[in-house]
């Protein structure tokens, strides 16, 4: 007998994506329940190719019975929701920034550290870190592990879907605008997105940085080394889906270009494409539907005694977000919820309706 899965936010840009990959990876579930909030009630969003679910209200929605909640639905719900998932027994991986930062709640990386995955029954939430995040420390664990990173400067730049489907439309919309010489107001984002970039992801803070500026560095130093010195600037660009970032490294010792590359190639979802020719790289266009880390433009800087360079894209919303979060639960699966099955449940065997 399979376990049995809420998705939360299931119709969201990262929620159906949650459903898409679950649907891919054939994850070990009997039940599979889309929830929402009231508005989207009886909607019906794809799981798998051939079917369809019918949306439940999360307001109203007993956890008793669900082994494992993936939720996406924003800090504000899953800081309501998710200890109530928890009470009732269910293991929670939250993609929000709510959770993050809490010393007993995990933040996980498969890649990166695993072993963090067995802290979750102390309040039975798992937090998935942020999309930026989790793509530049994939690429940063392998070269870690051989030279110890000093610092990491980082200049990201990130699509629109990151901000949620609205900002995908608001992007379309204004780019079609500007073919027919309508005006152009911004909405969602600060400035117009439209053939332009904004250095400015989430709320400014009172040093300046921005908090998706302040998310990289603390949850890089929480992941993967509490020593790591990191600055981020974070962009907007006019990019449906893939995050690039090109990040600066400054090791401990000596690391050359070849080991990195070299390094990287072995890395657990990591794939390089590295050539110092036309087209040698990856862009986020490519990489957009794909589930690897790419890394590209390895090259040294001469700058610091001990430093490189690259170029690293990922779907911000398969690894960034889904992706991740529901390889943490295949570990949770297979390592610590050892063929556990809910003995009972009140929750109604899900309907799948065929498209």
């Amino acid at each position: 007998m399979g376990f049995r899965v809420a998705v939360v936010g299931a119709t969201g840009n990262v929620g159906r994506e949650i459903l898409t990959t679950l649907a891919e990876r054939e994850f070990p579930a009997d039940d599979v329940v889309a929830l929402a909030s009231s508005r989207s009630i009886g909607r019906e969003v794809s799981f798998g190719e051939d079917d369809v679910l019918k949306v439940q209200g999360l307001d109203t929605f007993d956890f008793r019975g669900i082994d494992i909640v993936l939720s996406s639905p924003g800090a504000k719900v899953s800081e309501v929701f998710a200890p109530r998932a928890a009470k009732a027994g269910a293991v929670v991986i939250d993609n929000t920034s709510r959770f993050r930062m809490e010393p007993d709640v995990p933040l996980v990386v498969p890649e990166v550290n695993p072993q963090a995955i067995a802290q979750h029954s102390k309040r039975g939430i798992i937090a998935n870190p942020n999309c930026s995040t989790i793509q530049m420390v994939v690429a940063l664990k392998p070269l870690h592990d051989l030279a110890r990173i000093k610092r990491v400067v980082v200049a990201t730049y990130q699509s629109v879907s990151g901000a949620g489907r609205a900002s995908m439309d608001e992007l379309f919309n204004q780019t079609r605008a500007v073919y027919v010489n309508d005006p152009l107001k911004p909405e969602h984002f600060t400035k117009q997105i439209a053939f332009n970039v904004i250095p400015h992801c989430d709320i400014f803070m009172d040093d300046g940085a921005t908090k998706e500026e302040w998310k990289m560095a603390a949850e890089t130093r929480k992941i993967l080394d509490p020593d790591i010195a990191v600055t981020a600037t974070c962009v907007r660009v006019p990019v449906f889906i893939g995050h690039g970032e090109a990040v600066n490294v400054e090791f401990e010792r000596p690391l050359s270009e070849e080991r990195a590359r070299a390094a990287l190639r072995e890395a657990p979802g990591v794939t390089v494409v590295d050539h110092r020719a036309n087209e040698g790289y990856v862009t986020p266009a490519e990489a957009a539907g794909e589930d690897p880390v790419y890394v590209s433009r390895i090259r040294r800087d001469p700058t610091v005694p001990h430093g490189l360079n690259m170029w690293v894209v990922a779907d911000n919303l398969r690894k960034g977000a889904a992706l991740n979060a529901v390889q943490i639960a295949e570990i949770l699966v297979k390592e610590h919820l050892g063929g556990r099955r809910s003995a009972r449940s009140n929750v109604e065997p899900l309907r799948r309706i065929q498209a």
